[in-house]
């Protein structure tokens, strides 16, 4: 027990407490995130409605020095228990600084809010039970806790009020392992952490990292917060043993009833909440994970009521419960309140829906176009525009304060701001496919004739119709087809096995279409890519047979109007491709299940809890939104992409025949699409098929950090396979992932075993990059590179004018204005702008971000090898910036560098908060 702190008796103590301040969450009351995703958002006055809703530090008497929020808190050696002399007890203090936030503006008038404080004028705000790290040694049970009430005794300061609480402690207690704390009031409050000091004790006092939600008086017991060193399951101290087990079980719940909102209780669900079965058949959505057909991870468990019309699917009423401790800081949350999903949807959309005479109305002319970026899109009348006006967010700046004059206006996005018409070159196009927001798509060619591997007798032929002339003509005859396979230069974005089985579900929607694509490139010596040809394909059904062709660059006017409506449908598939597969099935979703094992698993106190527990922040959160307004029947991705209704079957799909854990790595990512070769010799152990692909060049900066940190941290605590074979709370977690989060996929030969310290460290640096820069690569440049439409469209709702048969009136029309054949085929003006504004707010980082390797999440305790693995850890990512910098300087890298091309940033590990293009935060947020 000696590496705990011992409490000393004295006659006099005189501490100080630290300000946490600028590094600690401040989260608004559950009640102010139900009414933002309820689309009501908060008033954000301060002048009234102002309440005292309580984020309490608990620390020592605050009279003499600070020890800083990351410091070590070394044990004090030398004794095994608290003794004073003669067997004296020893005097305690505790101080509670409650933070004052925004609450709404019935909530002081509560009757609760007069019941606190009458509890804090009689010093009965929280409970306090110190709870020592030895058992009775009569006994052998846990010694009884050591109680204390905490009393106000400050209110002077703006937003601080601060409690105090004394504790007499007896003579040979031992090592103080944890802290129970009660809520007496009726509103919760956040407990931010908790300093322990012992009178005349020159020692540091021991700090409990807590930032967690304490539910009101009337809701469940009392919660337990373990000191901050981590204990494997097996080296638990044994008077904290039962208390580890307990809250373990206690934050598994019982997989019955609805949860609440104070809850934090972790636990499983399929998707069967995306659709609204109640509204009626057009609104049902199948259920997602569970079943053969449609396999997926799974999602936090809600216990909402089950749908009134079936069964399977669960109603959609209400907020999206996620666990207390999930919830988003109360600066993250007034962001939110200002530039959200909500905002938008709730605000931007109708408003500017109601301007326009059909939802369906395209851009008269790329000049319109434009202004979206120079003059804006005109509101409708001031009094008309509600909270908008109040509470815009960035992108919907009002210009004017005349009424009428409200003007939607965005940003120009960074890729225009550097080339206007970039979006027109073949090189562009070219280039986003190594260094744009969805790099994960690009694969070698490893042999030709191209075929697929679906069914000829139900989709047609299976052979491409791309044939070694075509190509070799389009690469000006340096070299065959089969040199070009044989030397790795030919590469490929492949849309075609995925879609084509949905092609025919989806053309029987309206005002969209979709095709199969294939995409293919040569890599020039240059290092450069160069556009070769794209395929179209419309497979065989009932009445029509297989249809497809060839489309490539051509100085033929016709021809070169073709291929530019045929580079939009492909853009739009992988638009499509980006957000449901590689952004929110690869990140989003995949890593859920991780972050609800991880709660019901490991406990708290565990090292590896520890560890990935800042890769977990506010992911639930983000999800439920998503689900709320995002991937839902009739929310945003069903709106604006070309699937529709059928969007969340294709990543269901995807994840059915693509997603794999082991490969979900970098190094294996790639090697699987052939973009890289194991190679011992070459840097990173891999020798790249691109020398310049920007996001694996930087990507394996970025993975080979944090598995060299995760390596080290892992060593720290498992020093052999046995010890890692051995900790029962870790093979527990694994085993949850494999057969309850990805259920679906649990007899799958390919998943890692958690045996060895050097399988824990790989699976973890997989966790951590997936969650982190994974997330970060196709997420925070989606307003660069899609805010401007035309280069990235979302939806692609026109047919080829020469698919078969043809119509012959939409081909003249073709013929005689092409340019309004091609902006009939990108989305409608409200798909455009719902999109652009949505793209805007997933691409900015908040004030409060915490980012890969930032000193706000560093490690505390007093392990030495454990902080200088991360202060190294720190500063390779800021040598990777470095690296970065110079790299976007270079010409010789002509995928980064170069006359209007938009330097490669996104695996920079840090960023200031807006649309910044860089940044990689710890976790799968926005």
């Amino acid at each position: 027990m000696s590496s705990l702190p011992l409490l000393k008796p004295s006659s006099s103590l005189h501490q100080s407490h630290h300000h946490t301040s600028a590094n600690r969450r401040r989260i608004l009351p559950s009640s102010t995130s139900s009414s933002i995703l309820s689309g009501s958002l908060p008033s954000l006055s301060l002048s009234a409605g102002r309440t005292r809703r309580q984020i309490v530090r608990c620390a020592s008497s605050p009279t003499t020095s600070a020890v800083g929020p990351f410091e070590a808190v070394p044990s004090t050696s030398g004794s095994s228990a608290m003794a004073g002399k003669g067997g004296a007890s020893v005097r305690v203090k505790a101080v509670a600084r409650v933070k004052v936030t925004v609450g709404g503006f019935l909530d002081g008038l509560r009757p609760s809010r007069t019941l606190d404080d009458i509890k804090d004028l009689i010093g009965r705000s929280l409970q306090l039970q110190l709870v020592s790290a030895e058992l009775d040694a009569k006994t052998g049970k846990e010694k009884q806790t050591v109680k204390s009430y905490a009393h106000k005794v400050a209110d002077d300061e703006i937003d601080i009020v601060t409690y105090e609480a004394d504790f007499s402690v007896p003579a040979g207690y031992g090592a103080i392992g944890a802290v129970l704390v009660g809520n007496e009031h009726g509103t919760e409050m956040l407990l931010e952490d908790l300093k322990v000091v012992t009178a005349g004790d020159s020692a540091p006092p021991l700090v409990i990292r807590c930032d967690s939600w304490l539910p009101p008086k009337s809701d469940d017991g009392k919660r337990v917060f373990f000191a901050n060193k981590p204990y494997l399951p097996s080296q638990t101290p044994p008077g904290l043993l039962t208390y580890r087990k307990t809250d373990l079980v206690k934050k598994r719940g019982d997989g019955s009833g609805k949860r609440q909102a104070s809850d934090r209780i972790y636990d499983y669900d399929v998707y069967n909440d995306l659709g609204n079965p109640d509204a009626g058949a057009d609104s049902a959505r199948p259920v997602l994970g569970g079943n053969k057909q449609f396999p997926y991870p799974r999602r936090n468990r809600t216990g909402r009521p089950r749908s009134a019309k079936d069964p399977e699917s669960e109603a959609r009423a209400g907020d999206v419960y996620v666990p207390r401790d999930e919830a988003f800081s109360e600066e993250k949350n007034t962001q939110f309140a200002l530039k959200t999903l909500q905002s938008v949807l709730h605000a931007a959309v109708p408003a500017v829906q109601s301007t326009l005479i059909d939802s369906n109305q395209g851009f008269p002319s790329f000049f319109v176009i434009d202004k979206l970026f120079e003059d804006g899109v005109q509101l409708p009348r001031a009094e008309e525009l509600g909270f908008l006006r109040s509470a815009v967010p960035r992108l919907l700046e009002l210009l004017r304060d005349g009424p009428g004059d409200q003007i939607l206006l965005f940003d120009t996005p960074a890729n225009v701001q550097k080339d206007k018409f970039a979006w027109l070159r073949d090189e562009e196009f070219a280039r986003e496919a190594l260094a744009g927001i969805n790099p994960y798509a690009i694969e070698l060619v490893t042999e030709f004739p191209l075929r697929s591997k679906l069914d000829p007798a139900v989709y047609g032929p299976a052979e491409s119709a791309i044939t070694a002339e075509l190509l070799e003509a389009q690469m000006g005859h340096v070299m065959t087809v089969a040199e070009a396979v044989k030397s790795k230069r030919l590469f490929m974005l492949d849309f075609h096995d995925l879609f084509i089985p949905y092609v025919h579900k989806i053309r029987a929607l309206e005002h969209t279409t979709m095709y199969g694509s294939r995409t293919l490139f040569f890599l020039c010596d240059d290092g450069t890519l160069r556009l070769l040809a794209i395929e179209l394909t419309r497979p065989a059904s009932p009445s029509l047979p297989q249809w497809r062709q060839v489309f490539t660059p051509s100085t033929d006017t016709t021809k070169s109007w073709l291929w530019r409506m045929a580079k939009a449908h492909v853009r739009a598939h992988d638009a499509g491709h980006h957000e449901l597969v590689t952004h929110w099935l690869r990140t989003h979703c995949a890593v859920e299940p991780y972050i609800i094992a991880a709660n019901r698993q490991l406990s708290e106190m565990h090292p590896i809890y520890r560890l990935l527990h800042p890769h977990f922040r506010y992911t639930m959160r983000i999800n439920a939104l998503a689900r709320s307004a995002l991937i839902n029947g009739g929310g945003i991705i069903e709106l604006t992409f070309s699937p529709q209704k059928y969007a969340m079957e294709l990543s269901s799909v995807a994840y059915d025949k693509l997603w794999r854990f082991d490969m979900e790595a970098l190094p294996a990512d790639l090697v699987r699409r052939g973009m890289a070769e194991e190679d011992p010799t070459a840097e990173h152990g891999l020798k790249l098929a691109i020398k310049d692909y920007p996001f694996a060049n930087d990507g394996l900066l970025i993975w080979d950090a944090i598995k060299a940190w995760v390596q080290a941290y892992v060593t720290r605590y498992y020093p052999d396979a046995a010890t890692v074979a051995g900790d029962a709370e870790l093979q527990a977690f694994w085993n949850e992932v494999r057969t309850v989060g990805h259920g679906d996929k649990k007899d799958a030969p390919w998943w890692p075993e958690m045996d060895t310290p050097e399988s824990l460290a790989q699976t973890l640096t997989t966790i951590i990059w997936v969650a982190a820069a994974h997330h970060a690569a196709v997420n925070f440049g989606q307003y660069d590179f899609g805010g401007y439409f035309p280069n990235r469209p979302s939806i692609a709702r026109t047919n080829m004018p020469v698919e078969e048969p043809v119509d012959a009136a939409a081909f003249e029309k073709f013929l005689d204005n092409p340019d309004q054949a091609l902006r009939e085929c990108f989305p409608s003006q409200v798909q455009a702008t719902l999109v652009m504004a949505v793209l805007d707010v997933l691409s900015s980082h908040s004030p409060d971000e915490e980012y890969l390797g930032g000193m706000e999440t560093a490690p505390w305790g007093n392990d030495a090898a454990v902080q200088a693995a991360y202060q190294r850890f720190n500063e390779q990512l800021k040598e990777v910036e470095g690296i970065i910098d110079g790299r976007n300087k270079n010409r010789k890298l002509k995928n980064r560098c170069g006359a209007g091309i938009l330097p490669y940033q996104l695996m920079k590990p840090f960023s200031q908060p807006g649309v910044t293009g860089m940044g990689i935060p710890n976790s799968t947020s926005i």
